[in-house]
């Protein structure tokens, strides 16, 4: 809005209406989380993977390729193949049927995608199961974040959508927890933990029975006496008159535009649909999420028992649970920009690191000493912890708030299917890249952390502070790089 502030009262509601939407941040996280312990049970590979379990228990097996399994990653990247074919679909939705609508339609995907998977007997059934979820995971990633950004006051704006990112880390932690209770249920710990995940998906499900849809999306379907009775309800306040006209100015000018994915390459949308392509490829590959897929196999790997290593993956979900409040906390006062370059040079250091400790003392068929094994759960936590204040949730804050109304939805689908499409490959790729390269694949992960802080400094704008629909003449036109393209 072009008020510097928007007029408004924060009240249970509103609350409501984040914490509700949050839960889609859940469901992700929960499936991140979920899917390392799964693999590193021996039940789960025993019925599924028996090739892999056989490895396992081989004691002069690598210790970096025990997991090598091309079928195990796909039952990890097949949800994020899925995911990233559904976005396109998510962004028609979310822009012909609404925002609350297609949260929903996710929730009840994810759910049946929890039942298949829990019941699995077979590989086809598990990763009919994991497509499901990825359905699922697709069509929340792609609203949710939008939905946070588009109910959220602008003196607000960075902290409620970093509630999505808060929820992920959540999730993970959850998982984790669970993970670590089931592990010892014998012969069925595996389908316990992939059944709950319909828990996060149910309390969205409920939840989208309570909250409302955002204004924006309620004008720009044409409910324009429902988009001001919303704005009322979601600001606590009754004049609102100001915000509502501009929301109203703001979906004129987006109905000019007949085709948003083709509009994505004039010049107003160029700017944001390239920083949100690159800020998830560049999210991918700080490495985080092959540390949290795996993060038990990874563990087990530095010699850890199955125990240990479920209890060092609560530690880093934890650090990423406390790291992620910090965000909110601090996004609004300090910046977009400097919590990005300063979780650079914070992730920088503990991936070298890492990555010297193993190949310094890791053998393939050896373990680590006790305190440096201590030491790298530590590392990993240094980790952890710089990128769940920055790259984490600003990868998800940026792209939802740069766009121009009239190509949101479509350039958010690109950012979303790129993350997918990322998140894909590591997962599918992780555990071989580990077996080839070893301890240097922390080192692979160090120089993509090295090159995406450079690309920060002289390509990305800041964007606290800026109204979402001012973004294009506030930000982009006023940057060095960018407004030559104006």
């Amino acid at each position: 809005m072009s008020a510097e502030k928007n007029n408004s009262k924060l009240n249970l509601y509103v609350f409501s209406c984040w914490i509700l939407a949050a839960f889609g941040g859940l469901m992700f996280g929960y499936d991140i989380g979920i899917s390392g312990g799964v693999s590193s049970m021996d039940d789960f590979l025993i019925k599924f993977f028996p090739n892999v379990y056989e490895r396992k228990q081989h004691i002069q097996e690598s210790n970096y390729c025990k997991y090598d399994d091309q079928y195990l990653q796909l039952f990890t990247s097949s949800l994020y193949l899925a995911a990233l074919v559904a976005s396109f679909f998510a962004s028609k939705a979310a822009t012909k049927l609404g925002r609350r609508n297609t949260m929903l339609m996710a929730s009840i995907i994810f759910i049946a995608g929890a039942a298949l998977s829990a019941a699995a007997n077979n590989k086809v059934m598990l990763i009919f199961g994991r497509i499901l979820f990825g359905i699922g995971v697709g069509f929340g990633n792609e609203t949710v974040p939008l939905f946070l950004t588009e109910v959220a006051p602008i003196q607000h704006r960075g902290a409620v959508n970093i509630l999505f990112q808060l929820f992920v880390t959540i999730g993970i932690f959850i998982a984790n927890l669970v993970n670590f209770g089931t592990v010892n249920y014998h012969p069925n710990g595996w389908r316990m933990s992939l059944g709950f995940a319909a828990f996060p998906a149910g309390v969205l499900l409920i939840g989208c029975f309570v909250i409302t849809d955002t204004p924006l999306s309620l004008v720009a379907r044409g409910y324009e006496d429902q988009g001001k009775a919303a704005l009322k309800k979601i600001r606590g306040v009754s004049d609102i008159e100001v915000e509502y006209q501009e929301i109203v100015m703001s979906v004129e000018q987006a109905k000019q535009v007949k085709h948003p994915y083709r509009n994505l390459t004039k010049p107003a949308s160029i700017p944001p649909l390239v920083i949100s392509i690159l800020i998830q490829v560049f999210q991918q590959f700080t490495g985080i999420n092959a540390i949290m897929f795996y993060a038990p196999v990874l563990f087990q790997t530095m010699g850890f028992k199955s125990n240990g290593s479920l209890l060092s993956s609560l530690i880093t979900g934890l650090t990423n649970v406390a790291a992620t409040c910090v965000a909110i906390c601090v996004v609004d006062k300090v910046g977009r920009k400097k919590l990005l370059l300063q979780a650079c040079c914070q992730m920088l250091i503990s991936q070298v690191a890492i990555g010297v400790i193993l190949a310094k003392s890791l053998t393939a068929t050896g373990t680590l000493d006790r305190k440096l094994a201590a030491v790298v759960v530590l590392l990993v936590c240094t980790f952890v912890m710089a990128f769940a204040w920055s790259w984490g949730p600003l990868g998800w804050l940026i792209p939802s708030e740069t766009f121009p109304l009239e190509t949101r939805t479509a350039g958010f689908a690109f950012a979303v299917s790129t993350n997918m499409l990322f998140t894909a490959a590591i997962a599918q790729a992780f555990l071989t890249i580990l077996c080839t390269m070893q301890a240097y694949t922390f080192f692979f992960f160090s120089a993509w952390i090295a090159f995406m802080g450079i690309c920060a400094i002289f390509f990305l704008p800041e964007t606290k502070g800026i109204p979402i629909d001012a973004m294009v003449e506030r930000a982009w036109m006023q940057h060095p790089v960018w407004k030559k393209l104006f």
